[in-house]
């Protein structure tokens, strides 16, 4: 029998091809941020810490539901950096915030008013 040397070649590669024991061989698991699901969720990490912005809480109006920020640039509004006033969107930030805390937040056009949709103490 004759067997050309590109035969074994070839018969060789597909064998390597088809082998379970390939040392480069990963699941989904192994990897997950080199998924397009994992690299979304990592975008959108990043976009939602984007829209993120230092403050410093002036005054809390508990009463009116309504907190006054001295405030960096707000991309997301298309604002500069300036004191005003927000609505909370959970009234329940304003029992956990004073004058004088320094916050991370974000704020969203909500019906047309200013509002605090998500904040937390800076470290």
């Amino acid at each position: 029998m004759n067997i050309k040397p590109m035969h074994v070649a070839t018969a060789a590669f597909l064998l390597a091809l088809g082998s379970p024991a390939r040392a480069d061989h990963h699941t989904h698991a192994d990897h997950d941020h080199g998924t397009p699901q994992g690299l979304q969720q990592h975008q959108e990490m990043m976009d939602q810490e984007a829209m993120m912005t230092d403050g410093e809480v002036r005054k809390v109006d508990k009463s009116a539901g309504k907190i006054t920020l001295k405030h960096g640039p707000l991309p997301n509004l298309g604002m500069g950096a300036m004191t005003m006033v927000f609505r909370a969107k959970d009234p329940a930030l304003l029992d956990q915030l004073k004058a004088g805390d320094r916050i991370r937040f974000r704020a969203e056009s909500v019906n047309g008013a200013l509002t605090i949709t998500e904040a937390s103490k800076a470290p």
